[in-house]
């Protein structure tokens, strides 16, 4: 037999073993009812393992055997996501249901029930997946919830997540052309714990919990790593969807179980508020015998075309909200208080406990979040206390057991001096937080620097934390200012770093002195200024001298910055040792990219707001808004009394009838193109 005939067969038969395996997977990890042996499944496996290994050109993006893992990755890059995927807001019992229920019918204008889809929230990690004609193209991180890290080949890996789509027939279901699909990646407690012991017996570092080892899990750089990880993933919703027409929640969720993923078999579909509440005393009472940690429910608005009426703040979805579970609260001792230096200078004090198992999770040590905080619990060193893990997730003290104290007990006093650096620490009014105000600060510069050297920030490769650590100890960095100092000669004499290596730093030292204004003023660490809010501010501001020259109530007017922001980026201009080394900075050459600013624009759109609703042909919601802006407009995510136009795509939602009320003017998609082109003399907009 030629070879050629001989490629042909193992082709075929490698096209069969991908469809058995594929098909298998699913009635293993999906529907819980396999039916064929592990061994069978491991012979099948392990044959197109072989194939693939023998005619490398047969190996395709959707084989299963991209479960086993890929070579290690030398960093993450990040993907943005195309609905940013919010936060939600938070409840804590059933009062606070009541109230969102009542929240909702409010804004809706209605007095008939509203009905909610609900599921337990998976105490795991969020993930965004993204599927093109039914082939898994990406996975991401949730990250800031507008830019994640790219971990596609971990994703890979999870035997949970389908790497092709279902194919539906006679059910009226089309795998969509393009599918980004929301889910929470985790772990079984029990897998958890055979893990755990797995690492103690190899004298490994033990995971904290569940929802720990999944993230450690996914962030491996050496996806083989996360192929050994018993990690499993839920699905929960869907970002954009192209040509997939639902009206709900619910029905988005069958659906998408219809394609292959895996959903919650506690999901409760269109119920009202009084079936919520029944909901969640139930999960509540049934939480102890799952296998999987969860820490409340999710309520969900199930109608979407209500989804649109209610709209989104900066932060989080008004349609949804997450009612958490109580605590498990235990006693145990405060052996000592000791004080932590943050990245801002805050002053934490924290409770070193004697270990203390919550909810499977050892807990032994616990913030004390401030000297107020401190104070009013009267919590003194040798004190017996209660505990719990606040969210399921962060240790916190309740309450002190006084009954329990003999006399031995000693009153904790907030340092006079930074024990990092010896400087003297203040309290400024109005803060509750005791602050290092030393800018050289070790314990404040080590975590400045490695924050300005951030993939969202400068993005300078090679500048770790260790290296960091040497710099500062040994003196050689005493600002940030001073990375842009460094030179071959000082890098090579420190431990672990070669001349090429040094040399390869000074260069991507030089290679980050022209950047995005955005991506510096991320850098400069203001508080509360994350990624998203130094876009933001980029956006309206040419350059650092017009922002530092802002003031308070022009920087609150820019949409999504709150008071706070403002005043925090207000205070950082103010204090004259950041001015001295931006100053600095600059005359080590670092130079800003402008980014459009309202007042730039390019002329025909200036100060004019539109919405987009619907599906655009020729275009993603995400380009068109692109557009806009680069053609001086601004886009917002609701219709208000200041909307020039809504741009109406195929199957609009409530905002049309919104504008329609409103007397917004309504535009389709060529009148939208067609108005592009007449703002901007018709040159192509970037």
């Amino acid at each position: 037999m030629n070879s050629i005939a001989t490629e042909d067969r193992a082709k075929e038969r490698a096209e069969e073993l991908r469809r058995l395996l594929h098909y298998h997977n699913r009635r293993y990890f999906v529907l819980d009812d396999p039916e064929i042996s592990d061994a069978e499944y491991d012979r099948l496996m392990q044959e197109l393992i072989e194939l693939e290994k023998k005619f490398p050109g047969l190996a395709t993006p959707d084989s299963p055997t991209n479960r086993v893992g890929s070579a290690p990755l030398d960093k993450f890059d990040t993907i943005s996501h195309q609905v940013p995927m919010l936060s939600l807001d938070k409840g804590f019992d059933e009062s606070d249901i009541l109230a969102f229920d009542q929240r909702v019918r409010r804004v809706l204008k209605t007095d008939e029930p509203v009905y909610y889809t609900v599921e337990p929230k998976v105490d795991g990690v969020a993930v965004a997946l993204v599927y093109q004609k039914g082939l898994l193209v990406s996975g991401a991180t949730r990250g800031d919830g507008y830019t994640g890290e790219l971990i596609t080949s971990n994703i890979k890996t999870i035997g949970t997540v389908p790497l092709v789509l279902q194919q539906r027939d006679g059910d009226g279901i089309q795998t969509p052309e393009f599918l980004e699909v929301r889910g929470e990646v985790y772990m079984n407690i029990h897998d958890f714990r055979v893990l755990n012991q797995m690492r103690m017996g190899q004298g490994l570092p033990l995971f904290a919990n569940p929802r720990n080892a999944s993230a450690g899990s996914l962030r491996q750089l050496d996806s083989s790593i996360t192929a050994q990880r018993p990690l499993k993933m839920f699905v929960y919703g869907a970002g954009r969807v192209d040509t997939l027409n639902v009206n709900s929640h619910a029905r988005a969720i069958e659906i998408l179980k219809m394609l292959g993923f895996p959903t919650n078999p506690h999901i409760d579909a269109k119920i009202p508020v009084e079936g919520v509440i029944d909901y969640f005393q139930r999960i509540d009472e049934m939480r102890s015998s799952l296998d999987y940690e969860i820490d409340g429910i999710v309520i969900k608005v199930d109608r979407y075309d209500y989804h649109e009426l209610l709209g989104n703040t900066s932060r989080s979805p008004r349609w949804a909200v997450a009612v958490k579970f109580k605590a498990v609260q235990e006693q145990t001792q405060v052996n000592d208080i000791i004080v932590q230096v943050g990245r801002t200078g805050a002053i934490t004090p924290v409770a070193v406990l004697e270990p203390v198992s919550i909810g499977g999770v050892t807990v032994s040590r616990a913030t004390l979040h401030n000297e107020d905080e401190l104070r009013k619990k009267d919590i003194r060193i040798k004190d017996r206390v209660l505990v719990q893990r606040a969210g399921d997730v962060i240790p916190e003290v309740v309450k002190v057991i006084s009954s329990s104290r003999d006399g031995t007990q000693k009153v904790f006093e907030m340092p006079e001096q930074c024990p990092a650096c010896g400087q003297r620490v203040v309290r400024f009014k109005d803060e509750a937080a005791t602050r290092c105000i030393n800018a050289a600060c070790p314990a404040q510069l080590k975590g400045n620097i490695l924050h300005f050297a951030s993939k969202g920030a400068l993005d300078i490769d090679g500048l770790g934390k260790k290296l960091v650590d040497q710099l500062v100890e040994k003196k050689q960095v005493k600002s940030i200012a001073d990375i842009f100092r460094l030179d071959v000669k000082t890098l090579e004499n420190l431990e672990r770093m070669g001349r090429k290596s040094a040399e390869n730093l000074v260069d991507a030292i030089h290679n980050s002195k022209k950047i995005p204004f955005s991506k510096f003023l991320y850098g400069l660490g203001i508080r509360h200024v994350g990624v998203h809010a130094a876009k933001l501010l980029a956006r309206h501001f040419e350059n650092i001298d017009a922002l530092a020259a802002a003031r308070k109530e022009d920087i609150e007017r820019i949409e999504q910055i709150g008071p706070i922001m403002a005043e925090a980026v207000r205070a950082f201009f103010d204090t004259p040792e950041n001015i001295k080394t931006i100053a600095e900075i600059k005359q080590q050459g670092l130079v800003t990219i402008p980014e459009k600013t309202e007042k730039e624009g390019s002329g025909g759109l200036d100060g004019i707001s539109f919405v987009l609703t619907g599906t655009l042909a020729s275009m993603t919601r995400k380009e068109a808004a692109e557009k806009i802006e680069a053609a001086g407009g601004n886009v917002t995510g609701s219709v208000s009394g200041n909307t020039g136009y809504v741009v109406a795509g195929t199957s609009p939602g409530g905002k049309m009838e919104q504008a329609r009320k409103k007397g917004i003017p309504i535009i389709d998609e060529n009148q939208f193109l067609q108005l592009l082109k007449d703002a901007t003399n018709g040159r192509e907009v970037p």
